[in-house]
Formats: C-alpha cells, sequence, structure tokens
C-alpha cells in the first residue's frame, strides 16, 4: 500500500509514481500502421511524468485492424520506428508497454451495437486453424515489441474485440471448445497469454480485461473474478480492469468518477498481482484516496491528462 505518488516495483521495474498514461487511439499512426513524427511526439510528452506509459492498441494481423490511423505491429519492417517511439515514451524515466489487440468482428470500424446485436454463428467465422494464427500472431507481436526495446505488453481483452468477444456469453454462442462454459469461453484469452509469456521473457505482462458488460445477459465481475485468478496464475503482471462490451465509458456511467473502480477492487482481492483502476477519473485527490485504501494499485487518468499536459505535475502540487 502506498499513495499516488509512491514507488511501485512490477516484474523487476521499478514504477516512480502510480499513474498510468492508459492506451487511447490517437488515429495518427501511417495507413499501413507505421509509426510517425505526430505518435512520438505525443507519447514523448508523458516521458517524464507518469509512471507507467501504455502505447495505445496496435493490430497484431491486417484482419484485426480497427480502423484507420490505428498502429501496427503485424510485421518485422515496423519495429525500427517502434524502437524510436519506445526511446522516446522512456525518455524520462518513464516505463512503456504497447497494447496489442485484434478488433474481431469490430474490424474494420464496424461499430456494432455490441449489446443489441444478433451474433448468432458470428464468431463461427474463426476456425480453430484461424484461431491457432491469431495465437502466434499475438506472439509474434510480442517479439516485436520486446525487440523494439518495449518493456512488457498489454493484451486487450476488454470493450467488445476479439478476446472481449470470445468471453462474453452474449457474443460467444461457439458450439465447440471455445464457447459454452466460462471455462472454455476464456481459452482463446489464456492461450494468447500462454504464448505472449513465454514470448516476453521477463518483460511486463499486462492485461486489460472486460470486468462487466453491464448487462445481466454478459460477463460479471463473479466470472471475472475467476478468471483473472487463472489469468494471474499464468504469469500476468498487471491486470487492467475495465468495461467489456459495454466499452470503456457506457453512457449510463458517465459523469461518475472511477466507474469500474469497485470491480478492480474486487479482482484485487482475489489475485497476487497489482489492480489498475479506471474509468473518468481526474481528481487527484480521488486518485490518491484510492490507492492509499488499498482498493487499487495504480491509477489509469487518460481524457484528463490528455486535456491538460500539467495533470500529474499539478496533482503533485495538490497533494503535498
Amino acid at each position: 500500500m502506498g499513495n499516488l505518488f509512491s514507488t511501485i516495483t512490477v516484474r523487476g521495474i521499478q514504477l516512480k509514481n502510480r499513474i498510468v498514461l492508459p492506451p487511447m487511439q490517437m488515429g495518427l499512426a501511417e495507413e499501413n500502421g507505421g509509426v510517425t513524427e505526430e505518435l512520438i511526439e505525443h507519447y514523448g510528452q508523458y516521458s517524464s511524468k507518469v509512471g507507467l506509459v501504455m502505447v495505445e492498441h496496435s493490430f497484431v494481423l491486417p484482419g484485426g485492424k480497427y480502423s484507420s490511423g490505428q498502429l501496427g505491429i503485424d510485421k518485422d519492417s515496423l519495429i525500427p520506428d517502434l524502437e524510436t517511439l519506445a526511446e522516446e515514451t522512456k525518455r524520462g524515466g518513464t516505463a512503456a508497454i504497447i497494447q496489442l489487440n485484434h478488433a474481431g468482428l469490430r474490424a474494420g470500424g464496424n461499430e456494432l451495437n455490441l449489446l443489441d446485436f444478433d451474433y448468432e454463428g458470428s464468431l463461427s467465422k474463426y476456425p480453430s486453424r484461424e484461431l491457432d494464427r491469431i495465437v502466434e500472431a499475438f506472439g509474434e507481436a510480442s517479439r516485436r515489441a520486446m525487440k523494439a526495446g518495449f518493456q512488457g505488453v498489454e493484451i486487450h481483452g476488454a470493450h467488445g474485440y476479439l478476446l472481449s468477444q470470445f468471453v462474453s456469453p452474449i457474443t460467444n454462442d461457439r458450439r465447440d471448445e471455445y464457447g459454452g462454459s466460462l471455462e472454455d469461453r476464456i481459452k482463446l484469452p489464456l492461450r494468447i497469454v500462454e504464448e505472449v509469456r513465454k514470448e516476453i521473457d521477463d518483460g511486463i505482462l499486462s492485461y486489460r480485461i472486460g470486468a462487466t458488460d453491464l448487462d445481466p445477459r454478459g460477463i460479471t465481475v463473479e466470472e471475472s473474478k475467476i478468471f483473472a485468478k487463472k489469468l494471474d496464475e499464468r504469469g500476468v503482471d498487471l491486470l487492467d480492469v475495465s468495461g467489456g462490451l459495454c466499452g470503456s465509458s457506457p453512457d449510463e456511467l458517465e459523469g461518475e468518477q472511477g466507474f469500474f473502480v469497485s470491480e478492480a477492487r474486487e479482482i484485487g482481492q482475489v489475485v497476487s498481482c497489482p489492480v489498475i483502476g479506471v474509468g473518468g477519473i481526474k481528481d487527484p485527490a480521488y486518485g490518491d484516496e484510492i490507492v492509499s485504501a488499498g482498493e487499487v494499485d495504480l491509477v489509469a487518468v487518460g481524457r484528463a491528462q490528455l486535456d491538460d499536459l500539467s495533470w500529474v505535475t499539478r496533482a503533485a502540487n495538490e497533494l503535498r
């Protein structure tokens, strides 16, 4: 237990404070997913401020790309520029990891109404051989991330993207070994975690877990606690607790602060790894309070930092 500006060590890497810049897609990458000067400049702004930067979700396969301007990590030719991005992000003593993603049914910017859509047979478009390819792609992307100088990766398992689609009973109606019971619905993400853990060796492995769909038909925090324990057992170093099919900023929770902190607190009680509290956190005093009280171990502050680059400095002055 500490406070917002105390250090914490994750997988042997000491973070200088408990503030995380979460992955937020800026739409600044080249059409092929390549790094641009604008993207390097953006992340460089946070290099001396937060304890941990999570670079935005990067597609591991072209077929899993979400939208134009999304960063890519699907081929080796991208490594040199990713190396420049990693160097600039770490320059001021900030730890840097990169988020890996496959958009699944949302690929190509498909804006499904995730909680009001007929998914019958949808996930069957991914036969077992394709799932093997996806697992391998996450592993290869992890290798590229470490070669580029990132200190680890985050697997995106939330917000209605592919892994969230597999975990949720709303979207997953498969009748094979990857559908049905919770044990089978989490099989794909657990395979990916195991593959990534092998590739990154002692790097930080974070998993963004969609802890609730905010729908009685969907994933619940009780199921997510079972899933989280299995992630913990397989060597996940951080659990980044967010929403599932409901997304990162559900309309019904807008205006609140820390709207996924209660889920993070519950999950934190059943795992040994640190948990990150997220959800519209703006007030430094609130962030400090939930860390000091042991509700979460780290706090993700996204939009507030985009709006105010001096947020961390202001927070330090206020809390002093």
